[in-house]
């Protein structure tokens, strides 16, 4: 008789392929929060949502997009660029953060189940959610004590929401009466619950602002996929006509940006005025994946010319230049990311001599657990270790009254300009070649050649499963293996799950 483990390995197995079949991407199960405070793994996959459509006609009352779009509504455009009757929401995307050490765990779940963080082989990805799984049961102690030093959560949410408030605030002084909806890709409120606010609220004209001054396949690319796929599910309730929605893809160019971020770094350097040799700024970068840049990420590119044009404004007044250095931060994972890496940067300043740093969390504009924590006190032992001495860490944006003025300058350009949809900045920023889900067809296409594959890797599991079955255990091969076992019999052993788990521990 087979072992209880052995039977769990090839439940498992044979589930993970069966999966294959399913359209790939992530459910858009997960809306609103629960109203218990703290919520478990098991019960928060199986918290369950109506659909965008199904909701829409419970809590909205549509009107007909022939009552929305008429002659008369189009010829009244005022100098904001807005219609007669418009009513005008403004999408924050950005990354969220649990708010207590409860919900570490399954923050960390959805961020490594979502396919543009974790990329896997082919062959693998039906297993993403059991290894996002895993990785995040691995990491959730260390997290743990991440979050708990700054306070026992991340103050991400509160700060995002005291960003749209205030940007609410300036924009009615202005004359556009807005609301703005918080769309959290990993933690509530997460994307789907903004859209479902939106959609209860009649908004027939949205901006979409990805609080990402850089774009990234990994950061903006996956909210605005993510948006995509909830507006492809029911493109009626979206159609431009009904609701015309423009995205803000990136603004790391922006004067107001630039201008907010050299007015900081200069508050930091006020005592270096004199003597700007004695002292370097360093910009430190979310980092991603070198691979995302080969496959055509403009992330590197922007995040280069971003830290030049602040150094230029920071510089434009004074007589002395001062000199700077970037480097990326928050690497996790065997894959190669972008470098130099700060923590090695920091090494190799100390050992220069250099003992004033300024530090600037370059891709962040709110405060979390990558400056409070990872910048703050992880990197700050990194440098004074190296002999630095004087470590000063620019604050990020946060609610800073220039800043707030960036995003309204923001918003009422993309009211005024024509819209960019977000299937055409998908188009235009990541030029994706992925399959759609496939149906059920066979021949020399793409889509029947991935079933075709599909099919392939259910016979070659079945021959292993009835190796195992026959023989008792996985052989022991010389040639080509995975943790010293066939490879597709090493699925069905121990070994081989301690070596897959163990190759992509973070």
């Amino acid at each position: 008789m087979l072992s209880s483990t052995f039977r769990a390995a090839a439940l498992l197995f044979c589930a993970a392929h069966a999966a294959a079949f399913l359209p790939a991407g992530p459910s858009l199960g997960l809306r609103a929060r629960p109203l218990q405070s703290a919520v478990s793994s098991n019960s928060m996959r199986s918290v369950g949502a109506l659909s965008l459509k199904a909701q829409a006609q419970t809590t909205v009352e549509p009107a007909t997009i022939r009552e929305i779009w008429t002659k008369d509504s189009v010829s009244k455009v005022d100098s904001t660029g807005l219609k007669s009757g418009d009513k005008v929401g403004i999408l924050f995307l950005n990354l969220g953060g649990p708010e207590s050490l409860d919900e570490v765990e399954d923050f960390l779940f959805n961020l490594f189940n979502d396919e543009d963080i974790i990329r896997l082989p082919n062959v693998f990805k039906p297993l993403q959610g059991f290894i996002a799984r895993n990785v995040a049961k691995r990491r959730a102690p260390g997290s743990r004590e991440a979050y708990e030093s700054i306070g026992g959560g991340s103050p991400i949410m509160q700060l995002t929401q005291d960003q749209g408030d205030k940007l609410a605030e300036e924009l009615k002084k202005q004359g556009v009466d807005a609301k703005v909806y918080i769309g959290m890709r990993y933690w509530y409120p997460f994307t789907e619950q903004a859209v479902d606010n939106m959609l209860a609220d009649g908004i027939n004209r949205l901006v979409v602002l990805p609080l990402y001054p850089q774009y990234s396949i990994s950061t903006t690319g996956s909210s605005i996929r993510l948006l995509n796929k909830i507006f492809n599910q029911s493109p009626e309730l979206f159609d431009p006509r009904r609701i015309d929605h423009t995205v803000i893809p990136d603004w790391y160019d922006h004067p107001g940006y630039l201008k907010t971020q050299a007015k900081l770094i200069t508050q930091q350097l006020g005592d270096y005025h004199s003597n700007p040799e004695d002292v370097k700024v360093m910009f430190s970068a979310h980092g991603v994946p070198e691979s995302y840049v080969e496959a055509g990420d403009p992330y590197k590119d922007q995040v280069e010319k971003c830290a030049e044009l602040i150094m230029k404004e920071v510089n434009k007044d004074h007589p002395g230049k001062f000199d700077y250095t970037l480097c990326f931060q928050s690497r996790v994972g065997p894959v190669k990311w972008l470098e130099p890496y700060t923590d090695d940067v920091l090494v190799q300043l100390g050992e220069s001599g250099l003992k004033n740093l300024v530090v600037v969390p370059l891709s962040f504009v709110s405060e979390h657990v990558e400056t409070l924590e990872e910048i703050d006190q992880e990197y700050r032992e990194v440098a004074e270790e190296a002999g630095i001495d004087n470590f000063m860490r620019v604050p990020a944006l946060n609610s800073d009254p220039l800043f707030i003025e960036t995003l309204v300058d923001l918003t009422m350009q993309a009211l005024k300009k024509p819209a960019l949809r977000v299937k055409e900045t998908l188009d235009l920023y990541q030029k994706t070649d992925d399959l759609p889900g496939y149906p059920w067809e066979f021949g020399v296409t793409r889509a029947a050649e991935q079933v075709n594959g599909r099919l392939a890797m259910v016979g070659i599991a079945g021959l292993a499963i009835a190796q195992v079955w026959k023989t008792g255990h996985c052989p022991d091969i010389d040639g080509p293996a995975v943790a010293g076992k066939e490879p597709f019999c090493a699925v069905l052993s121990r070994d081989g799950w301690d070596w897959l788990l163990g190759a992509i521990h973070m």
